[in-house]
């Protein structure tokens, strides 16, 4: 499948800021069944992209620009043509061992309730790794409310948005990563884009966990959707948690408000 994504980021300022700084991960690399044909991101102000890798070999572009502006642009536009690899990755850039991602980050620490969770799966599959994700992936679909993505929230712990069974996709999946951890599975968290039949206009990207499956290697749990990621995803950055893989973080000089808006298009 070729995917087209237009992403559009829109900060307005009042009064005007004097300037910024900006990190974006907003990339993706190639690997197998994804292969990047253009990509290409630009600033509204006269700023300079420098790129950079971060420590998890995800493509990051740093900039900073001078204002005084009451409006500033981000415009991500680019091709990529998928395949459906059911969920299993290769080919991708790993700097780590698996092993790293048993680490947990305040985000994604599973409380008892997750572990009792988690270890009824371990019980029912008696230690088949891969059976026991695909049930967490499906026991959580059928237990957490799937919300709509808002434009700017506080991510919420694991274990909150556990307690109170609804959730976005990040919030999900920092779930997904701790009760994965919690039977000793290795798993990350994932942002990209998805396009979903039907919804061509979205308004944040999307997130999806991969964990390590012994002799299969990593593999994609989307637990928003209840599958593993298909040729309708595009898979941008990794990280511990959202915070590792976050897509764009940054700062703004000078006192005043700010309000943001995103649409993000994702089509055939």
């Amino acid at each position: 499948m070729r995917l087209r994504i237009a992403h559009r980021i829109v900060y307005r300022y009042d009064p005007p800021a004097t300037g910024m700084i900006q990190v974006l991960r907003l990339t993706p690399r190639n690997h197998e069944g994804q292969y990047v044909i253009d990509w290409r991101i630009e600033a509204s102000a006269d700023a300079r992209l420098n790129s950079h890798e971060d420590a998890f070999g995800n493509l990051m572009h740093v900039f900073s620009a001078d204002g005084p502006f009451a409006e500033f642009i981000i415009s991500i536009d680019g091709q990529v043509e998928t395949q459906d690899t059911e969920g299993v990755v290769r080919g991708t850039f790993e700097r780590f061992p698996p092993s790293l991602f048993l680490r947990d980050t305040a985000l994604t620490r599973a409380d008892e309730g997750i572990r009792d969770f988690a270890q009824t799966i371990h019980a029912a599959d008696g230690g088949d790794v891969l059976g026991e994700l695909h049930a967490l992936l499906h026991r959580l679909h059928d237990g957490m409310r799937g919300e709509s993505d808002p434009l700017e929230t506080e991510a919420a712990t694991a274990a909150e948005v556990f307690a109170r069974k609804r959730g976005i996709a990040r919030d999900l999946t920092h779930i997904f990563i701790g009760a994965a951890h919690s039977l000793g599975i290795p798993a990350r968290y994932i942002a990209g884009y998805f396009c979903a039949d039907g919804a061509v206009e979205q308004h944040s990207g999307h997130a999806w966990a991969e964990a390590f499956v012994p002799g299969l290697g990593w593999v994609g749990f989307d637990t928003t959707n209840c599958v593993c990621p298909t040729d309708a995803y595009v898979r941008v950055a990794v990280g511990l948690d959202a915070l590792g893989a976050i897509p764009v973080r940054g700062i703004r000089y000078g006192a005043g408000g700010e309000t943001l808006a995103v649409a993000i298009k994702v089509d055939q």
